[in-house]
């Protein structure tokens, strides 16, 4: 699968126009461990291996992630493969256990909003960096890329969005460092 993902940085206000032009799905609280290969340097690779932990309306879930690199040039396009796991912390001893190390927690708060069929926009306020809104869509391939990103980047735009971002919360936090 393909996940077609465009984020902004945001604002109250734009916190408010989402609110008020979309459906709330619900309220979610993630922690992403993300680890780094033993052999290979997903930095320089792009690619991106998670365990996240969410939690909303009293529930938990948990998944490991991996994501391939970038493949659009205007986006954070790219190959997603997530699997449930029941628990992380033995997922993240079997991992450890293999030589992948951790190398950052993200905490943050999202907020998801349905937009249409296969859309959906998250507010996202992440711990260390500020407010984000992020919009996603799925694809079976990359045929219609280009067109799906520019359809997410004007539906941004409506609601007030002026700076994109193509770096994910990991890259920023580690270059605030």
């Amino acid at each position: 699968m393909i996940e077609i993902e465009v984020k902004g940085y945001a604002n109250d206000e734009i916190f408010e126009r989402v609110r008020e032009s979309f459906e709330m799905i619900r309220r979610e609280y993630h922690e992403d461990t993300y680890f780094q290969h033993p052999c290979r340097d997903f930095s320089e690779t792009d690619e991106a291996l998670r365990i996240r932990i969410r939690r909303f309306n009293g529930h938990f879930e948990a998944f490991i992630t991996y994501k391939g690199p970038k493949i659009d040039p205007d986006s954070k396009t790219r190959k997603e493969i997530e699997v449930p796991i029941s628990d992380p912390d033995k997922h993240t001893e079997i991992l450890t256990s293999l030589g992948f190390r951790e190398v950052l927690t993200v905490e943050k708060v999202r907020e998801k909003y349905y937009v249409d069929k296969g859309i959906v926009i998250a507010l996202d306020e992440v711990e260390g960096l500020g407010k984000f809104v992020e919009i996603e869509a799925l694809a079976e391939d990359e045929k219609s890329v280009v067109e799906t990103v520019e359809r997410l980047k004007e539906i941004l735009r409506e609601l007030g969005v002026k700076r994109f971002e193509r770096r994910s919360y990991l890259e920023l936090l580690l270059e605030g460092r």
